[in-house]
């Protein structure tokens, strides 16, 4: 064995496990990429000054910027006048208003971070189905796919472009103008959106949302926890008894009784009062169980049952975002009736509610809540705890006044970027003083705008990245890669590193994938004798351009539990797409800028 190669071997074992790890879900990307940085720092195969040395990268701080920038748009009720217009645009006919709202979302994602886009339209798409008549599901799959397609467009539009620009420049390569993937962005978004206004709108599923599954003219079962009262008449009778078997639609799972648990409790088990029932059962079963008073919801408001069972409410959904509050914690630490006076009455996770306790229940961004509450309390519970409410009327104090100030400073960070006035992360950071100086948006609201895990990814994939170099890891890979192109060419070197891209943002962080294989992209073409130019987009691009799963990119996770889909639903009209984007882009890219300048 040539021990030399043993670092090599090692960070080769490390990013093996983050791959999978990613793939496995079982820990946060975030923390996934920290314990991989601090196993090279305790190899000392990183050095501490090496891992800081990342900080100096422009790019994490320049998509923190935007994400500021795309909450001063949201803040100001840019994007919300938009929504509004475009429920007028729809007509009534479905296919113009998935177009309608297509076209919208591809528009405000060639400006601004495609996630707060996904997030503010996807209550607009809710509606629009049901005004034309339609399902959520055929609206919300092309609307993450619109925002998709449009990020790639400009280089702010999405965090990927970003990043892979500043790995560039460390590279050595000059910087890519804002408008400099306009062209190849603009073609394949008019044959995305053909090919789905043609063909994908059929692949599409008609399902209905978590609350109209659940709807008391539904039988479908779900989860839910209650309270047997202090004043219940089914106190002392057995589940049989009480109508809680299974032969009555009606099934008790669990009983928690103090600290005892019953996991399989019998038709004979005598119920207490203070017993802790979860049961599936339908809507129907569980507002009659609700208006005759034999449960109510929880421990902390048994005592107040007839005053919150009689009151005027409403049901609702509510999505959990990206940076929630709540996400992450169990619910119990969460106290939401004693907030909010509000009820939490079923969750659902990938098109299947959660069969668990819900106290040790931990919400994570995409699952959706069935809530009860007045329509005031929904809106302060959404607003506080960051979520998304998708079938109920969402206001808030928007600052339209401001609105013309952020506007001017999205376009001026474009415009005097593309004419390099400065340098985009310099105009972004100045563009951010003057909505926050101006109070287009509040410094709480900024902090809040910046997804902390994505900087977090990208600052850790840098740091493995100079591992990589360190110990000759890319140097190795690009040379296997080179041994394919004697036989194959360039033309196809190219098409392979955007097929690698695409395949490995399907499964894991699109921005870990581009960190990694920009520099491969950079290392394939110099050892072609080609311009790196082209490579850098396919990497760009196809980081971008995950279509075939939900859990690729935050807008598809965004919106598979919204509309209700199942993991094959991506894979039915993704998989198409991404083929499709992978062949136009191997003819488009090389067309644009040719492998082999003059």
């Amino acid at each position: 064995m040539n021990w030399d190669s043993l670092p090599m071997i090692g960070v080769a074992a490390l990013l093996c496990w983050v791959f999978y790890a990613f793939a496995r879900e079982k820990f946060s990307p975030d923390i996934v990429v920290g314990i991989a940085v601090a196993v090279l720092l305790v190899s000392s195969l990183l050095t501490p000054g090496d891992v800081l040395s990342v900080l100096s990268n422009s790019a994490p701080i320049t998509i923190a910027c935007m994400f500021i920038l795309s909450a001063a748009l949201e803040r100001t009720g840019c994007v919300d006048a938009l929504g509004k217009w475009l429920a007028k645009l729809g007509g009534g006919s479905p296919l113009r208003t998935l177009f309608s709202l297509m076209i919208t979302a591809l528009v405000l994602s060639t400006f601004i971070n495609n996630t707060p886009v996904v997030a503010i339209l996807t209550p607009v798409a809710v509606t629009l189905a049901a005004q034309v008549g339609s399902k959520a599901s055929k609206l919300l799959i092309p609307l993450s796919y619109a925002t998709i397609l449009g990020g790639t467009m400009t280089m702010i539009g999405t965090s990927t472009n970003i990043l892979v620009d500043g790995v560039a420049r460390e590279a050595g390569m000059e910087p890519f103008g804002m408008f400099d993937i306009f062209l190849p962005g603009l073609i394949m978004a008019v044959i995305g959106v053909g090919f789905i206004m043609l063909v994908g709108h059929r692949l599409l599923p008609d399902r209905e949302s978590l609350s109209k599954q659940l709807r008391p003219d539904q039988s479908r079962p779900f989860m839910t926890e209650l309270l047997v009262p202090h004043d219940s008449p089914i106190i002392n009778q057995t589940i049989a008894d009480a109508k809680l078997n299974g032969n009555s639609g009606i099934q008790v799972l669990k009983i928690f009784r103090g600290d005892e648990e019953l996991s399989t409790p019998l038709n004979s088990t005598l119920l207490n009062a203070g017993d802790r029932l979860v049961l599936h059962t339908n809507m129907k079963d569980f507002m009659e169980l609700r208006q005759n008073g034999l449960l109510t919801f929880n421990r902390d408001q048994a005592a107040n049952f007839e005053t919150i069972s009689t009151r005027d409410v409403v049901l609702a959904e509510a999505i959990v975002g990206r940076n929630s509050r709540y996400s992450h914690r169990p619910m119990r630490d969460l106290n939401l009736t004693a907030r909010y006076g509000m009820h939490v009455l079923a969750i659902h996770r990938h098109n299947e509610n959660i069969q668990d306790n819900l106290d040790d229940f931990q919400l994570q961004f995409g699952d959706v809540m069935l809530v009860e509450g007045s329509p005031t309390q929904i809106r302060k519970f959404a607003d506080n705890g960051d979520l998304i409410s998708l079938n109920t009327v969402h206001e808030r104090a928007y600052r339209r006044d401001k609105a013309p100030i952020a506007i001017a400073a999205v376009l001026a960070v474009m415009l005097l970027a593309a004419f390099k006035i400065m340098p985009i992360e310099g105009l972004a950071m100045i563009a951010t003083a003057i909505v926050l100086a101006t109070d287009c948006l509040d410094t709480e609201d900024a902090y809040k705008a910046i997804d902390w895990r994505i900087l977090t990814i990208i600052f850790g994939m840098l740091a493995i990245s100079i591992a990589m170099n360190k110990v000759g890891l890319v140097d190795t890979v690009v040379d296997q890669v080179m041994s394919l192109s004697p036989l194959l060419g360039p033309l196809f070197m190219l098409s392979f590193i955007y097929l690698l891209t695409s395949i490995l943002t399907e499964v894991v962080s699109n921005n870990a994938v581009a960190v990694l294989l920009t520099p491969i992209a950079i290392g394939v073409a110099q050892q072609l004798g080609a311009d790196p130019r082209p490579f850098v987009i396919a990497v760009m691009f196809a980081a971008s351009a995950s279509f075939a799963t939900p859990i690729g990119y935050q807008t598809n996770t965004f919106v598979y539990s919204a509309g209700g889909y199942k993991f094959t639903d991506f894979m039915r009209i993704g998989v198409p797409m991404n083929l499709i984007m992978w062949a136009t882009a191997t003819l488009v890219i090389p067309w644009i800028w040719p492998l082999f300048p003059a």
